[in-house]
């Protein structure tokens, strides 16, 4: 029996990411492996397609970038996924050929590769952008350097880029302090001027994405609503998701319900959208949570899938 090819007991780098779902994609050739943009250095951002059934769904991971951890959540159900897919087994209690057969799962593991580089140390300090960011920080002493940065390498928090009330996102955001570019909490001068914001923007509007799922990190909560929007089915499934994981689901705190991913998904295709708030304690959370946060969540990745009967 083959060597499983994804680690889960270390972080994943940018370029750990790429090489695997490289890897993968040669072990297993039933996988799709695309590129849906590029990020402020230049690196191509992955996605990975499972399945070709007409039901497709999006999960996205590590828009920000001390929630790395949930880059990994995603390698591993990719592996798993294609190991009970070739064994024709169940994963989940679910048919893995069967959710192939109906949906297509378009999987970005690390949305905000730059960022995760930047938290893992994985920038060279003599670069521009790492002085940079140093220079941002700086203007933040309060906020740790580098595991409590949230935002892209330009230092802005890619999940309040998004037109779902922008205005009122950059409101609250400027009364809080953030009124330029910061580790964390900054709108940017106006919505989707970031290359990975606007990537994931183009990338829903070319597919017909029936569900999201946008992982962050941490709370061990799980958020379904957006402003007055309740999606069709959108609360019955988020309570199932819920008795799965163990998790809490909830509303978002108005102060942070404005101008992200899930809020515009949900607001232009009044379609489920939810956010997963994984683990527990500070960001970035240990990699000693990671059996527990998979084993929690795994459930709710692979219901995610299953075309409602």
């Amino acid at each position: 029996m083959e060597e499983n090819i994804i680690r889960t007991d270390i972080p994943y780098t940018y370029q750990m990411t790429l090489q695997d779902l490289i890897h993968l994609r040669q072990r297993y050739s039933f996988l799709s492996l695309g590129f849906y943009g590029q990020s402020v250095m230049g690196k191509k951002i992955p996605y990975m397609r499972i399945g070709n059934g007409q039901r497709q769904v999006f999960y996205s991971a590590s828009i920000h970038a001390n929630e790395w951890i949930n880059t990994i959540v995603f390698m591993k159900f990719i592996e798993d996924f294609c190991i009970a897919y070739e064994e024709n087994t169940d994963i989940f209690g679910y048919s893995a050929r069967k959710i192939y057969s109906d949906s297509s799962i378009f999987i970005a593991p690390m949305v905000n590769p730059d960022g995760v580089d930047l938290v893992l140390n994985n920038i060279s300090h003599d670069s521009f952008y790492y002085t940079n960011a140093v220079a941002i920080a700086e203007k933040y002493p309060n906020i740790l350097f580098p595991s409590g940065w949230k935002a892209n390498i330009n230092g802005v928090d890619l999940n309040l880029q998004f037109p779902a009330n922008w205005e009122e996102a950059r409101k609250i955001k400027f009364e809080q302090g953030f009124t330029g570019p910061a580790p964390r909490d900054f709108v940017g001068y106006g919505p989707l001027t970031e290359p990975e914001s606007l990537a994931l923007y183009d990338f829903a509007l070319e597919r017909n994405f029936r569900l999201l799922l946008t992982y962050h990190t941490q709370g061990k909560i799980i958020f379904w609503r957006y402003l007055n929007y309740e999606p069709v089915g959108a609360e019955k499934l988020g309570e199932e998701f819920a008795k799965i994981s163990g998790y809490t689901l909830d509303d978002t705190v108005e102060t942070n319900s404005f101008a992200g991913y899930r809020d515009w998904f949900v607001a232009t295709y009044n379609r489920p959208g939810y956010t997963v708030e994984t683990g527990e304690g500070e960001n970035p959370l240990p990699i000693t949570q990671f059996d527990e946060i998979y084993r929690d969540n795994l459930g709710i990745l692979v219901r995610a899938a299953v075309e409602e009967e």
